[in-house]
């Protein structure tokens, strides 16, 4: 039986230093990775949330504005105090 091979210690510490950045490299770009998915979710969900909220608030103007156009709601931007009295006045 021969003697084993002499491993020069230099490259022995070189192998391990590789394999030591490889798996903390690994790791950090695994947990960079996670939390840009978990961003791009979080952002696809608000996103999702401001469309259905002003989906809400279409229907909810569209069902609460009168057939003649009056608008009663007195936050609506475009509400008219003038015409609102004088619609009442007219149908009372």
């Amino acid at each position: 039986m021969s003697a084993p091979a002499v491993v020069n210690p230099v490259r022995n510490v070189a192998r391990w230093s590789a394999l030591t950045f490889g798996l903390v490299y690994g790791y950090v770009h695994h947990d960079s990775l996670v939390a840009l998915e978990h961003n791009r979710s979080e952002q696809i969900k608000a996103e999702n949330r401001d469309r259905l909220v002003s989906q809400a608030k279409a229907e909810w103007s569209k069902k609460h504005t009168p057939a003649g156009g009056i608008i009663t709601d007195p936050d609506h931007p475009d509400f008219d105090l003038e015409k609102m009295l004088i619609h009442l006045s007219e149908t009372a």
